[in-house]
């Protein structure tokens, strides 16, 4: 199946950003485990990662404007879209030696009113250790290289595999993840947390896993793979239930037969 035009754009930017990845990812086992060498190193990786797509997207759109994890946001023609980037999600994954990190891309529509940043309408996940492209365009599906993705047709919470983000030092509120993971918990076949939500989410909408919730992200962390699971047939809200163009803060996602089970149980749990 032949890619549409923008999401070979966007492929040849994240795979551009992946080899790159790769390569460092094979120094990691080199360096040595301390705070100062790994660190530096991953950040130095990152950034590397984010100039690749960064240059690439440019060279492609050289009037859109950016959302980058590490440069912040650059401004475009304000009547044109955007790229969302995150060149490296997993950071702490590629810093232990973990194979298990993406690049992850969107296009944002700016609001026919001029007023700020609407839906997302393009998406690409790519995971450079397994050669893996997950893409979508909004109306058009979501797909895994040229194979259509659907979320899974579990319907019994008590068969789910859900997966999560666990708080980390300086990163989330911890008491608040507790009790929705004691309130999902025991209702469900297994809870994981793999450290990377753009995969999380991918995965979803490719029917490995049947929900995900996370919260304390930012826009570029949930862009693309939002739009993944849309497009493979999922549900995607922020803990009230709402839905909205870029779930920044909060991401509760599931197929459409286990979202409001879920959304009962995270919402008891925090009094939402």
């Amino acid at each position: 199946m032949a890619l549409p035009g923008l999401i070979r754009v966007m492929e040849r930017a994240a795979r551009k950003a992946g080899g790159r990845l790769r390569r460092d990812f094979g120094e990691i086992e080199h360096l040595q485990v301390s705070r100062k060498g790994p660190a530096d190193f991953v950040s130095k990786a990152d950034r590397v990662a984010e100039r690749a797509v960064y240059d690439e997207l440019l060279h492609a759109r050289p009037d859109w404007g950016f959302v980058m994890e590490e440069a912040g946001t650059i401004e475009g023609d304000p009547g044109k879209p955007r790229w969302v980037v995150d060149p490296l999600d997993g950071t702490s994954n590629f810093l232990h030696g973990i194979p298990h990190f993406a690049v992850s891309i969107a296009v944002q529509e700016p609001k026919l009113d001029g007023s700020g940043w609407g839906e997302v309408t393009a998406a690409v996940v790519y995971q450079p250790i397994t050669d893996e492209t997950y893409w979508a365009e909004k109306s058009r599906g979501a797909w895994l290289q040229d194979g259509r993705l659907r979320v899974s047709s579990r319907s019994r919470l008590s068969e789910a595999l859900i997966a999560t983000g666990i708080p980390f030092s300086g990163h989330g509120d911890f008491g608040e993840w507790s009790r929705i993971f004691a309130a999902i918990g025991p209702q469900v076949a297994g809870i994981r947390r793999y450290g990377a939500a753009s995969l999380d989410l991918a995965w979803l909408a490719a029917g490995r896993f049947d929900g995900f919730w996370e919260s304390d992200l930012a826009d570029w962390d949930t862009a693309a793979g939002c739009l993944l699971v849309r497009e493979a047939g999922g549900f995607v809200s922020d803990y009230r239930g709402r839905s909205q163009p870029i779930h920044a803060k909060q991401v509760l996602a599931a197929n459409d037969s286990l979202h409001s089970k879920l959304h009962k149980l995270l919402a008891g749990a925090v009094k939402v």
